[in-house]
């Protein structure tokens, strides 16, 4: 039941106002002054003070002020005899949720309180909200026992409190952006913002729009004034995922942002300083696209002054389990709730799997798996065909140190996977043609 808390030292009136509120079954409490409704407030758990201005022991105005610094949660309705704008403003300005004059208050009390009240219950589920955003992407929530898995949380969990740069480095699907929300989840800034930005998914022009913001008439379609995305992280976290993938006209830019904890706006001429976390994620070997002339250096060692390589689910089997199990019991809850477990032979046929999509493939899988599934155990038959029939076991365990084929076959596969499928970037690092590539793709069965 809602509680609300009449002050005011007129006792009829008071009687009176208490009375109307509890006719809409809310529980009312009572003072005469400020020092007697403070005790109330530190005694119980208040959702809206209704107020007087003029009491014993004090001004109503200034008391809003000293209610919210200790009670920020609670909603104050101010009651005067004697209406001033001035005092109106003020309260208002104090975090008064509304100011009325005595004598309109029967009419307006009960709408007026149902308002406060749908506020206080906003702030609440979005505190709830908070706190299970803040579970979900604690270090807790990153699963696995495997010596890989525990050193790389290990890592992020010392850094985290601190403001330190961070650089993510793991194939596409290792969990880096799950990683950078523990750490700042992990951090003194993770009641701020966290934001990020996969770089690899925007033009140069419109990602350095994102990213700094632009003024109006900066160019065409330029309207009005737009704050960027490390405007917008102030005090909190930016993660730039993908970093490899940006722009060299860029990446100068955020260099400089890391530098200097400034940048200027597109079409603006001054600059503007913020206080942001960067944690920066690329699939890419950086070292080589430096030497590609892609990455700039400077940029480099200005990310990399704390690595956190992620490892890839193929050299981490005994998690897979975990994992799985995991995704089993979160997809049942949401599409087949009569599943219970996995066969043996599925489980076998997951752990024997390349997953070159490491667990982002693995999650995939499971949730197919899970809907097309009939009975309460996952079965082979519901898997992918390409799994079940076990084609993408680890080529590391078949290959043989005599078979050039089996080598080429092998370099290729981790070609692909570098490049995450794009053949055209593959038959550039290979020195061969787009057909041949094809053809061997082909010829050796590469999915």
């Amino acid at each position: 039941m809602n509680t609300i808390l009449i002050i005011d030292d007129e006792e009829k009136l008071r009687a009176l106002l208490s009375r109307i509120i509890r006719l809409e079954g809310y529980h009312v409490l009572e003072s005469a002054d400020l020092k007697s409704g403070l005790k109330l407030m530190e005694r119980n758990a208040i959702e809206v003070l209704i107020c007087d201005v003029k009491l014993p022991d004090g001004n109503g105005v200034d008391f809003v002020s000293q209610v919210k610094q200790k009670f920020p949660s609670i909603e104050i309705i101010l009651l005067t005899a004697y209406g001033k704008i001035s005092d109106g403003i003020q309260a208002m300005k104090n975090g008064a949720f509304d100011y009325i004059t005595k004598g309109d208050d029967n009419d307006k009390i009960i709408p007026l309180l149902n308002k406060a009240l749908e506020k206080v219950q906003l702030h609440q589920r979005i505190a709830e909200l908070e706190k299970q955003v803040s579970k979900t992407y604690d270090f807790n929530n990153i699963l696995g026992s495997s010596s890989q898995i525990l050193d790389a949380i290990a890592l992020a969990k010392k850094v985290a409190p601190t403001d330190a740069t961070v650089l993510l480095l793991g194939e596409t699907g290792t969990g880096k952006e799950v990683f950078a929300q523990a750490i700042h989840t992990g951090s003194k800034r993770a009641n701020k913002s966290f934001i990020a930005l996969n770089c690899s998914a925007f033009s140069k022009d419109l990602l350095e729009s994102e990213l700094f913001g632009h003024t109006s008439g900066a160019f065409t379609g330029a309207q009005k004034d737009k704050k960027g995305l490390i405007e917008s992280a102030n005090n909190g976290t930016l993660f730039l995922d993908e970093i490899g993938e940006l722009p060299l006209e860029l990446q100068a830019k955020i260099l400089r942002f890391l530098e200097a904890g400034e940048f200027i706006k597109v079409g603006d001429n001054k600059t503007t300083q913020v206080n942001v976390r960067i944690i920066a994620a690329t699939n890419r070997n950086l070292q080589d696209e430096i030497i590609a002339g892609n990455f700039r250096e400077d940029l480099y060692f200005r990310l990399s002054g704390f690595k956190i390589i992620l490892p890839n689910l193929r050299d981490r089997k005994k998690d897979i389990s975990i994992l799985a199990t995991h995704f089993l019991e979160k997809f049942a809850v949401k599409n087949n709730p009569c599943i219970k477990r996995m066969s043996d032979e599925f489980l076998e046929h997951l752990q024997n799997h390349f997953w070159k999509g490491n667990i982002r493939e693995l999650k995939n899988i499971l949730e197919r798996s899970v809907i097309l599934a009939e009975g309460e155990e996952l079965q082979l038959n519901d898997l992918p065909l390409e799994l079940q029939s076990n084609q993408q076991k680890n080529p590391d365990k078949t290959i043989s140190a005599f078979d050039l084929a089996s080598i080429e076959k092998l370099h290729i596969q981790r070609v692909l996977i570098h490049t995450k499928g794009n053949k055209t970037e593959t038959a550039r690092l290979l020195n061969i043609g787009l057909t041949t590539l094809y053809r061997k793709i082909e010829e050796y069965n590469i999915y």
